[in-house]
């Protein structure tokens, strides 16, 4: 029987990260995937990042992970968002050519030592007193293993809807994955249904480009990666987009096939994102909107097909078509192929620990979409943890979590822990309390340590980070020491429509002005007197740090408090077998909630929903005896 230390179930996004780490940190690893040609195959939209998902990328590069790298190479347009706003929330996204981000994540897999791609499917996963020991393969082969990373995205028994029109199938033109869900039922765990949506594609030269409004990327472009060489990006020619609306005519359209739709009619059992609904579910839940935005999206610089972001929908095909003909810009559109929805099973994340390892099966791990997450982001996200967590376990390693001051991962999985989820999962800046201190800008100052002590991260890249920070305690310095005359820099906040200073002031009390550069006053310094400024000035990801660090200087002693606060209930651990059902005094849904999740902290069990501060204060006094 062959052997391989990890096995990864699926070639998507979690999938990709997880084989990519758990290979390079020494373990003989497999990739299951029915087609190698489908690897990192981008399902829906074909762009990479955009609010909280942006901070997603930037982590999983900080760690030495691929999708930020693989973006770089095939994006075709790059933008950062909410830049007119604070810090915390700038968020890059990037549009992809489809067809080439996949040949991009393929070249990826193939070059990496230790990693074997396997074009198969799996139905059934083989345990041995709670321990995952091997797979058994559609061909009907079998492989042995000490880790099982499952990275099935929306393949698990999935099912297609247009109207009412079923088609099984895990993506468009590919077939389901059957036996897994099955084989993990019979181990112990509860599964659910969950559902997502497409929109149809259109033919690009049927599109009335000339009356919609233009959206072109950034200039000059950032890139997502760290490892990606500035002087050679962007790599490909770079494309706009275009936005256009719904109207009341189109609404109209649309509620006239409402009596077909498949989620109005019940044939979907699967629970929808929230966040990102259908076009029909947004007639429905805001029907006070008279029109709703959409964002015409090329799928590549080849192809003849543009995506419509925002029609994400399941109707009959023909009552899509007589919509999309009522949109300004699309009056003489072609629909290349409709929007559908896809229902797939998942496992709800409870059953996972922090390392996202299963709390039922020893050495199963559980990454992306089966444990009711949303977006290819949340799923690589997922998929380094595991892959990381897989290969420490089996090297006998201390194990690897993140927490949520440390990363919007962090957040991710403690949230899916801790609170579950019955409907598709969403990062947002909204669910980091933290989000001040864990920027995309930061990332890399916040996780490189452990990208390189994995050995993820070469030692060049993780020395320049130890440089700038040496450089970024420098200027720190220095622009609290330093002192400008009134008539030195009165000009400069003259130019910056900002009240004039009468006597001397420091560098960082005037940086901390929101309508100040601090550059613009770094550029005041005498040289001379200061040789460090000429380092500074040509350093702009040390003016960008210390600029932010200083206008937000008390916002951020605020947060570093809370944590340091909540830090001592993170600390307080609770035995793995604590028997809840003891606690008498304890409310009865606290003591379910607690049962079932099984926190490893009071940190961690005073998050989970359904559990009250009184209820708290009575664990804390059972611990304490």
């Amino acid at each position: 029987m062959k052997y391989f230390d990890v096995i990864i179930v699926g070639g998507g996004h979690a999938g990709i990260e997880a084989a990519s780490v758990a290979s390079r940190m020494g373990c003989s690893t497999a990739i299951v995937t029915m087609d190698k040609n489908a690897i990192g195959r981008m399902s829906c939209n074909p762009a990479i990042g955009g609010s909280a998902k942006g901070h997603l990328v930037h982590e999983i590069d900080a760690l030495g992970g691929e999708m930020g790298l693989i973006a770089d190479r095939s994006g075709i347009q790059f933008r950062t968002l909410n830049k007119s706003k604070g810090p915390a929330v700038w968020a890059g996204r990037s549009q992809n050519d489809r067809k080439l981000y996949s040949i991009e994540a393929l070249k990826v897999v193939e070059k990496i030592n230790n990693l074997e791609i396997i074009e198969d499917s799996i139905i059934d996963a083989i345990e041995e007193d709670k321990k995952i020991n091997g797979v058994k393969l559609k061909s009907g082969s079998e492989i042995a293993c000490k880790a099982l990373i499952v990275c099935s995205g929306t393949f698990l028994n999935g099912l297609m809807h247009t109207g009412l029109k079923s088609t099984k199938g895990g993506r468009f033109g590919e077939a389901p994955a059957v036996g897994l869900t099955e084989s993990l039922i019979k181990m112990g765990f509860v599964s659910g249904r969950l559902k997502t949506g497409t929109p149809p594609r259109l033919k690009k030269e049927s599109i009335n480009w000339d009356i919609l409004e233009e959206q072109p990327g950034d200039v000059p472009p950032l890139p997502f990666s760290l490892r990606t060489n500035k002087n050679e990006f962007p790599v490909l020619p770079q494309l706009s987009c275009y936005i256009t609306y719904t109207d009341k005519s189109v609404h109209k359209i649309l509620e006239k096939g409402f009596d077909q739709s498949p989620m109005f009619t019940g044939l979907i059992e699967g629970v929808g994102p929230r966040y990102c609904p259908s076009i029909e579910d947004k007639i429905v839940r805001f029907a006070d909107k008279e029109r709703h935005q959409l964002f015409l999206e090329p799928e590549g610089l080849d192809s003849d097909q543009i995506y419509i972001n925002g029609f994400s929908t399941s109707l009959p095909a023909e009552i899509q078509f007589e919509a999309l003909r009522k949109i300004k810009g699309l009056e003489s559109v072609e629909m290349v192929r409709p929007g559908y929805a896809v229902e797939y099973d998942y496992f709800p994340p409870y059953q996972i620990d922090l390392t996202l390892e299963t709390k039922l099966i020893e050495g199963l791990y559980f990454a992306g979409q089966i444990n009711g997450t949303s977006g290819y982001e949340e799923a690589a996200g997922q998929g380094i943890i595991a892959g990381i967590n897989a290969a420490l376990k089996i090297q006998k390693r201390k194990e690897f979590v993140l927490k949520r001051h440390e990363a919007y991962i962090g957040v991710l999985i403690d949230d899916l822990v801790g609170k579950s989820t019955n409907e598709p999962y969403r990062m947002f800046t909204s669910r980091a309390e933290h989000r001040l201190l864990i920027r995309q800008d930061n990332a890399d100052r916040r996780l490189m340590k452990y990208g390189y002590e994995f050995g993820l991260i070469p030692k060049d890249l993780y020395n320049e980070l130890k440089e700038n920070e040496i450089l970024i305690l420098k200027t720190k310095e220095l622009v609290s020491n330093v002192k400008i005359k009134p008539e030195r820099v009165n000009p400069i906040l003259s130019k910056f429509g900002t009240q004039e200073i009468a006597n001397s002031e420091t560098i960082d009390k005037l940086a901390k002005r929101p309508e100040v550069s601090l550059l613009e006053l770094i550029k005041q310094i005498d040289e001379n007197e200061y040789p460090l400024v000429k380092a500074i000035k040509i350093n702009p990801k040390v003016i960008e740090q210390v600029e932010i660090e200083t206008k937000y200087e008390g916002y951020i002693k605020r947060q570093e408090e809370l944590i340091a606060r909540m830090e001592k209930l993170e600390k307080l651990t609770i035995p793995i077998n604590f028997n809840y059902l003891n606690l008498k005094t304890i409310s009865a849904e606290g003591k379910e909630k607690l049962n079932k999740i099984r926190p490893r902290s009071v940190g961690q069990a005073s998050r989970i929903s359904g559990v009250t501060p009184a209820d708290i204060s009575v664990l804390l006094v059972y611990l304490k005896n």
